[in-house]
């Protein structure tokens, strides 16, 4: 199979008007490691130093590391540096499908209702409504489109990917994690986040799991391939639940990038994955005092 070793340097910078008497922070910038990524080295340095430092694992399995600060600091400064080796866990997937397409969206949508004393599916946990993405009428109509009972499910999601890269303008800058899915919906731009949220609208209101992917991409492909959209920072894209898709790597889940119409390949790094952004946000906090604030944010990922 085709694989690649990458570093991920990601830097996180706040500086504050007035000090910071205290903060508590919780930063998730580990990337994952499973059979189709090896995490090879990680670490993370934070300024000033922290007073207290613990790591855990959450629901989700992703890896976060809970920090405090005591003392009084008017900046911030969180680096965290990576080095993974990707490996395609869907490299032949057309012609795969060509030959076992899998089940079809009516199928899948089956398994996932609620039936009195059945088995309980884990995939559910993605089927439903979260913080950033509330299931509306109009994304229900909008997927709608590609899901239809008989379709294929991995057919369909590939097929409702690409209308979505398609419909919607990579606009930066053009919103924030505040910007309502259904302004999304009607302006047809936003950004990567923006449209993994949009993407998994539509597939939980018709009735499919889908769940929120963080990540990093390639800045700088390898010669005569063209750059990837949104590879200068984090990105976000959307894998969707497709129960016997049948390759060795991965697991049921078929990760899909809507902002550049791609099926991931080894350009990109998963650090979690949840219901949404609000799941795996890479750094937040709560902090006592610091007024007004300036974040700059600085991702570089190499091909070593």
């Amino acid at each position: 199979m085709t694989s690649a070793r990458l570093s991920v340097e990601h830097e996180t910078r706040y500086d504050y008007d007035q000090p910071v008497e205290q903060a508590q922070h919780i930063a998730c910038l580990r990337p994952l490691s499973d059979a189709g990524q090896r995490l090879l080295s990680f670490e993370m340095a934070v300024q000033p130093t922290p007073q207290q430092h613990s790591t855990r694992r959450d629901s989700h399995g992703n890896s976060r590391a809970y920090f405090a600060l005591h003392a009084a600091h008017q900046a911030l400064r969180v680096v965290a540096r990576s080095e993974v080796q990707v490996t395609a866990r869907y490299e032949g997937l057309a012609e795969h499908l060509a030959v076992h397409p899998g089940p079809t969206c009516g199928e899948v949508r089956e398994r996932l209702s609620y039936r009195a004393k059945a088995p309980f599916e884990p995939a559910a946990e993605f089927l439903y409504a979260s913080p950033f993405v509330p299931l509306h009428p109009e994304l229900r109509d909008y997927g709608a489109e590609s899901l239809q009972d008989d379709r294929p499910l991995a057919e369909a999601a590939i097929a409702l990917m690409q209308r979505i890269h398609a419909d919607f303008t990579y606009a930066p800058a053009s919103t924030d994690i505040s910007t309502p899915i259904l302004t999304v919906l009607q302006e047809r731009r936003g950004v990567c986040q923006d449209f993994a949220h949009l993407m998994l609208g539509c597939l939980r209101a018709c009735g499919l799991a889908g769940r929120y992917v963080s990540g990093y991409l390639l800045t700088r492909p390898p010669p005569g391939q063209a750059p990837l959209v949104g590879a200068d920072a984090s990105h976000a894209w959307v894998s969707v639940w497709v129960p016997g898709l049948g390759l060795p790597l991965a697991d049921d889940w078929l990760d899909l990038d809507p902002t550049n119409d791609a099926v991931p390949e080894v350009h990109h790094v998963r650090v979690a994955h949840g219901r949404d952004f609000g799941d795996v946000t890479p750094l937040r906090g709560v902090i006592r005092g610091g007024g007004d604030h300036r974040l700059e944010v600085r991702v570089t990922t190499r091909l070593l």
